[in-house]
């Protein structure tokens, strides 16, 4: 097993502003990188540099890579009523349920605090999702309405009240 990259012990503002630049200079430059961390008093080998750059350069280019294929996705076949986020909310609720259930967290090596908030997060991203679609329903069931009261065969208050709730899935 590789030892730690002295990079991650950078402290986090520094750290930061690294993976800017390595992003801004296209993971090159590793001696100017190293001239400019040594710079701010945490000197680091180019080689150090390197290979922590090498991982986080596939990451990007891995995510560039899952968000233009998202892209394409959603071009050809459009998810309006979200069904793909709803289900990955779903999976991941489901899977971080299993693990808070069937490990014993070791609180020196994981951060309640942070894990606390990632599923506090989790849910008021669902919540929002739902009332979104709610909205989203409500808004088309009120559009298709008013078009079909300006119809020139017009539907009386009760035809337009089944209408809405239809659309509305009441």
């Amino acid at each position: 097993m590789p030892r730690r990259s002295s990079i991650l012990d950078l402290p986090a503002e520094l750290k930061a502003e690294l993976d800017s630049r390595l992003i801004a200079a296209g993971f090159s430059g590793y001696a100017k990188l190293e001239e400019w961390l040594a710079a701010q008093g945490q000197w680091r080998s180019k080689s150090a540099i390197h290979r922590y750059g090498k991982p986080f350069e596939e990451r990007i280019k891995a995510l560039k890579l899952a968000t233009e294929q998202a892209r394409a996705i959603v071009a050809e076949a459009p998810d309006d009523e979200n069904v793909v986020g709803d289900a990955l909310g779903r999976l991941l609720q489901e899977k971080l349920f299993r693990l808070l259930t069937e490990i014993d967290i070791d609180p020196a090596r994981v951060d309640i605090h942070k894990l606390g908030r990632m599923i506090a997060d989790l849910a008021r991203a669902t919540v929002a999702q739902k009332r979104w679609m709610a909205e989203a329903r409500a808004q088309l069931a009120e559009e298709v309405a008013q078009k079909l009261a300006r119809a020139p065969r017009k539907l009386d208050a009760d035809a337009l009240r089944l209408v809405r709730q239809a659309i509305r899935g009441d």
